[in-house]
């Protein structure tokens, strides 16, 4: 009887038969012609459905090629903030995409690259990381010299913020008046600095009348409100309504839902490469507009766009994008006529005007450093020069429309700020002079304009010399005649202003020396809420 195999010598016949057969296999494929035609089907195979897959991967993100586009794309800076979304929305995403309608209608890619932190996002644009970066016109003179040396220009401006930010203060604080002696965080030489000044000037008050709490950012000045170690602080939409929530008894000062032409949003490029790619940057412009038409029109158009914006901004949700582009106005191309002073016939805030201003108001207070270009210098308005967009859709924003008010309503109404001016009148008289225009332009015009979507209620006093009727009398009389100037020479709405004569009720001073009556015969100027 024979011996039967054992396991392990199995084990080894099996691993010589498989050992053939890989060798012989291999000879087959490497040796004979039908080996080496079934090996190239296969490669041939093989790479057809690789292909296949990668295309379809491709247009499912829509980026095909992305590595590729990404390199040709022209490379736009921004923050997370709504006032970009007319360009995001038209590019279809923030990425380079060939769904992108830049790339279908213009032929070249757009990038869109969150630059949240403002020192990095300077040196990306220094360094040609990005080739158009965000800021605002209004904090521009704060860090324009630092950045002369890559001879930068303003090339477009995207959005007015329209309720994105807000100084909310504690409990207590009803007007910018009880802002005297507080603790203010803000993020300092940011647009929350820049509101910050506007609200004080327009409220009487200097910067040197506030404790002002340095902070790196909007975000984290709202930490340190919610923290109730201060007692108001300018922060940025949605926290502005989370700071309510955190601490008892606060309210929102103010907002730039009144304070409407003060935080412009706008791009900034090199001017050699603005001068290289012309063509490409009237395109980006163009492009731009449109889709800032199309959302600014048609909510459908705006919930596109939130749900692109939030697919992008960090813990955003579809609806917090959509609050984010209602907290702005996108700007037209008509807007943006308007901005560049390219309307003759536009009497509202230019970006000279407001460049300008904010240059001295931080020159004031020592932020402005260095030396600060005319703004001529570093406007560059050539997009708007050479595009044209008609239809109402594209037109510059329609001043606002306000109800008349009754003088008893008026009355009653809360100050947020108070602004007095001295305006002198011959004795008995209420037509304003040259000089008294000249002052009313130079004290209070630009806060009006600034302010655009506030009511004004501009009150009239005298000192007691006479009776007090007739003072009542005049002194109405002399504030219409406030009224009617602005209205007539700044086309400022007449339904806006609330007109009030307090003859001798509401002194300042003491009527008995000459100073003190001077002092008492004045215009106060308040934004009111509606």
């Amino acid at each position: 009887m024979a011996s039967r195999l054992t396991a392990f010598s199995k084990f080894l016949i099996t691993l010589l038969i498989l050992g053939v057969l890989f060798f012989a296999g291999r000879y087959f494929l490497n040796n004979t012609k039908i080996g080496q035609d079934l090996k190239k089907q296969s490669s041939e195979s093989a790479s057809k459905q690789g292909q296949s897959n990668d295309n379809q991967t491709s247009s499912n993100n829509g980026n095909s090629g992305s590595n590729e586009l990404s390199r040709d794309a022209v490379k736009v800076g921004v923050v997370t903030w709504g006032g970009y979304a007319g360009g995001e929305y038209f590019n279809e995403g923030f990425k380079a995409n060939t769904n992108s309608r830049y790339y279908k209608e213009y032929g070249f890619p757009v990038e869109f690259k969150i630059l949240d932190d403002v020192p990095v996002s300077r040196e990306a644009w220094k360094n040609d990381e990005v080739n158009l970066l965000w800021c605002t016109i209004d904090a521009l003179p704060t860090e324009i010299a630092g950045l002369t040396d890559y001879d930068p220009v303003v090339v477009f401006q995207s959005d007015w913020s329209r309720g994105g930010d807000a100084i909310v203060a504690r409990r207590g604080i009803n007007s910018v008046a009880d802002l005297k002696g507080k603790k203010i965080a803000v993020a300092e030489m940011s647009p929350s600095h820049s509101f910050l000044l506007w609200m004080l000037e327009a409220g009487g008050l200097k910067a040197s009348d506030v404790e002002i709490v340095k902070q790196a950012s909007a975000i984290d000045a709202a930490q340190v409100f919610k923290s109730q170690q201060v007692d108001a602080a300018v922060v940025w939409s949605p926290d502005d309504q989370a700071c309510i929530k955190s601490v008892a008894g606060a309210r929102i000062l103010e907002s730039t839902k009144s304070a409407s032409n003060i935080i412009a949003d706008a791009f900034i490029a090199k001017r050699s490469w603005a001068e290289k790619n012309k063509d490409r940057l009237q395109k980006l412009y163009e492009g731009w507009m449109r889709g800032a038409a199309e959302i600014n029109s048609n909510d459908a158009n705006k919930r596109k766009a939130a749900k692109i914006l939030a697919e992008n901004f960090t813990g955003f949700s579809e609806d917090d994008a959509y609050a984010a582009i209602n907290n702005v106005r996108l700007c037209t191309h008509g807007d943006n006529l308007d901005f560049f002073g390219l309307n003759p016939n536009y009497k509202g805030v230019t970006a000279e005007q407001l460049y300008s201003r904010m240059t001295t108001s931080y020159k004031a207070i020592g932020y402005a450093e260095g030396k600060v270009p005319n703004w001529r210098t570093i406007s560059m308005p050539e997009p708007q020069k050479n595009t044209n967009l008609t239809g109402t859709e594209h037109q510059s924003e329609a001043q606002k429309s306000f109800t008349k008010v009754s003088e008893a309503e008026g009355k009653t109404k809360e100050a947020i700020a108070t602004k007095r001016v001295s305006i002198s009148f011959r004795s008995g008289e209420f037509q304003l002079d040259e000089n008294s225009k000249y002052i009313i332009d130079k004290e209070f015009v630009e806060i009006a304009k600034a302010f655009g979507n506030s009511r004004i209620r501009i009150e009239g006093n005298t000192d007691d010399v006479g009776s007090r009727d007739a003072n009542v009398i005049l002194s109405k009389r002399r504030a219409q005649s406030v009224a009617d100037y602005l209205v007539n020479t700044h086309r400022m709405s007449r339904n806006r202003f609330v007109v009030i004569g307090n003859g001798p009720d509401k002194p300042v001073a003491s009527n008995s020396s000459e100073d003190g009556k001077s002092r008492n015969r004045r215009t106060d100027f308040e934004l009111i809420g509606e």
